[in-house]
């Protein structure tokens, strides 16, 4: 195995990891957001693990996945609310001012 190559190389005319990355950013936006809200509240929550006071840590653990999934499904709830003002309200106003 040669050191010169990458760790992996994409078959030709695949895209590689950077680029599906970044075309999926671009066609729905909000899940990057939703995945970055997850791990901030995931690391916020791990930093005040020693200043959680008397609670057990199987309740801090269950705090922190429901904030986390709340940031996750948040993202998913603006996208849905997006699409649908898109799709709907926007293409009948425009249908509207057409006739």
């Amino acid at each position: 195995m040669s050191a010169n190559k990458g760790w992996w190389v994409p078959p030709e005319g695949e895209d590689s990891v950077s680029e599906k990355f970044l075309r999926k950013t671009r066609e729905s936006p909000l899940v990057p957001i939703g995945l970055g809200g997850c791990l901030v509240v995931a690391a916020y929550r791990i930093y005040r693990l020693k200043a959680r006071g008397p609670t057990k840590m199987s309740i801090h653990l269950i705090h922190t996945r429901v904030a986390a999934q709340a940031c996750a499904v948040g993202a998913i709830m603006l996208g849905a609310v997006y699409t649908m003002y898109r799709d709907y309200i926007k293409r009948t106003a425009q249908d509207a001012g057409e006739k």
